[in-house]
């Protein structure tokens, strides 16, 4: 009998074949002539000749066209998972291997399959000799397919954070529930509710790769709320989202939102004035992600690399025009080899460009525009240029009301009052983040270290289609950056911060704060 098991990586211990054969007779009746093994309790156990013999035979059952028949493929330990699904996953390998070769191929790929489900804790399959009293049962072959199903279905995460940017602090909680209906899928819903600012509802499900299905199903509804930092501006969002091809690295979806955004005390500028009230959103958007980082809240050594492509204003007769959003985002980290210090640096770029060609759909939409600043670490999250340390969220760049003649000149502290910011068509920023333990061994054993940060990063507008009117060299000398130092706290909540920020240079019309930032981060 030979056993493929999910929690052995060893290839199968026995095998039992019920014809006759010449060879193998031979090779079992010189085992007769060997002494037995006993081990310290007097137990019976093989000896290093026998397990080297066993060894020899089963590279040659491999190796040869031994042929065999499948007989049966039986499934075992199914009570809340369809078996449909689980016969989906293993395919019809199995059944169709006629050598011993070909089953164990058929078996580690089946393993392996149902493994990525998500939905069994330990996956075993076996194989024996066909019953006697079946007709035909001479070198035919029963496949056993045991599953242990997971026995945690829900999971839930509650938890209340603060902000001491924008003082205030929100309510945030999740709910996951696993192979609710018997089909491996996956159920979720977050929400997060902001005291005056924000409210974000999301629901969705994933359904694994099965049979047919040629990448896994991704479908999520999602619901937003938010007021931009106090200001005149509140928006709602309505969002549908499908993925179309979901693999490791690879991910395509289609996105379709209704937005409105409404303008309460009807003080924004005419650029933003343009884009109020109701709009139609029809993007696709595809991303390619790679972390081979060793962990996304520490990493100590590896890279990381994110490239995103959308392509919105798709829907017929939606007032967006039609843009290409392209963003990338690089990340390595390197080992230092003392204190388990580690460097990491990354840097992060992303552009909109307008693809149509009249006048009057020269402005991007507000929404898809890029935005610095806010309480984002600066490792741990992959996706495009946002975070800058010291700064408030959309705190970076000019406000409606100071598009034309706005003061560029460096200042110490910003006092400007809260306006809308425009965001960019253009951004960059760049970090470099030296993490360390610190020499105490009851905060090591904790996971809590200290860290040193320097960031930077800028933003423009791009009014018109044509990039060469860009001007590099300014855009290069308006950058702003921070550095500081901190303590970082993680925890399977949340990730709490304490840093000390101090802004090296930013504008009038930008919203940096030299001081301590003490927040609480979702993971």
């Amino acid at each position: 009998m030979a056993t493929a098991s999910s929690s052995s990586s060893h290839p199968p211990s026995s095998v039992t074949h019920d014809h006759d054969d010449d060879e193998f007779d031979e090779d079992f009746d010189e085992d007769d002539e060997e002494d037995d093994y006993y081990d310290d309790d007097g137990e019976h156990s093989a000896s290093p000749y026998d397990e080297a013999r066993l060894e020899a035979l089963l590279r040659r059952l491999t190796a040869e066209d031994v042929r065999i028949r499948v007989h049966e493929v039986a499934i075992r330990g199914c009570s809340r998972t369809r078996r449909a699904a689980v016969e989906a996953a293993v395919g019809p390998d199995l059944a169709r291997a006629g050598t011993v070769r070909d089953l164990m191929r058929g078996a580690a790929a089946a393993r392996d399959r149902l493994r990525r489900l998500g939905a069994f804790d330990a996956v075993s399959i076996t194989l024996d000799a066909a019953p006697p009293g079946v007709p035909g049962s001479a070198g035919a072959v029963v496949i056993l397919i045991d599953v242990s199903e997971a026995r945690g279905r829900a999971a839930g995460d509650l938890g209340v954070f603060a902000n001491t940017q924008t003082r205030s602090c929100s309510l945030e909680g999740s709910l996951k529930l696993k192979n609710l209906f018997g089909y491996c899928e996956t159920w979720d819903a977050s929400g997060a509710l902001q005291l005056d600012q924000t409210a974000e509802l999301s629901a969705g499900v994933e359904i694994p790769r099965i049979g047919a299905l040629p990448t896994p199903l991704i479908t999520r509804i999602s619901f937003l709320s938010e007021d931009w930092l106090k200001s005149s501006l509140k928006e709602h969002l309505m969002s549908v989202s499908v993925g179309l091809l979901s693999t490791t690295n690879h991910n395509l979806a289609y996105n379709l939102t209704w937005r409105t955004l409404t303008d309460l005390a009807r003080m924004s500028s005419d650029s933003i004035q343009e884009q109020l009230g109701h709009r139609l959103m029809s993007s696709i958007k595809y991303t390619y992600k790679v972390d081979l980082r060793d962990s996304s809240i520490r990493p100590t050594r590896g890279f990381a690399f994110l490239s995103s492509s959308q392509v919105g204003g798709l829907a017929p007769g939606s007032k967006y025009p039609r843009f290409l959003r392209q963003e990338f985002d690089l990340r390595v980290a390197l080992p230092l080899g003392v204190m388990n210090a580690a460097l990491n640096t990354g840097v992060a770029a992303g552009v909109i460009h307008q693809l149509a060609k009249e006048p009057t759909e020269s402005t991007s939409p507000l929404r898809e525009r890029f935005y610095l600043g806010g309480n984002r670490s600066l490792v741990c999250r992959l996706g495009g240029p946002s975070s800058l340390s010291g700064f408030k969220s959309r705190g970076l760049g000019a406000t409606d009301l100071e598009t034309s003649g706005s003061d560029n000149s460096i200042s110490g502290a910003s006092t400007s009052p809260d306006k809308n910011g425009l965001g960019g068509d253009i951004a960059v920023t760049a970090f470099a983040d030296l993490s360390f333990d610190i020499p105490l061994k009851p905060l090591r054993d904790l996971g809590i270290h200290g860290h040193a940060f320097v960031s930077a990063g800028n933003l423009a507008r791009l009014t018109e289609c044509d990039l060469r009117r860009f001007s590099l060299a300014n855009f290069l000398q308006t950058f702003r950056s921070s550095v500081g130092f901190g303590v970082i706290v993680p925890t399977k909540l949340f990730r709490v911060e304490m840093n000390y920020c101090h802004i090296l240079k930013q504008f009038d019309h930008d919203k940096g704060k030299t001081g301590i930032q003490f927040n609480f981060l979702s993971p």
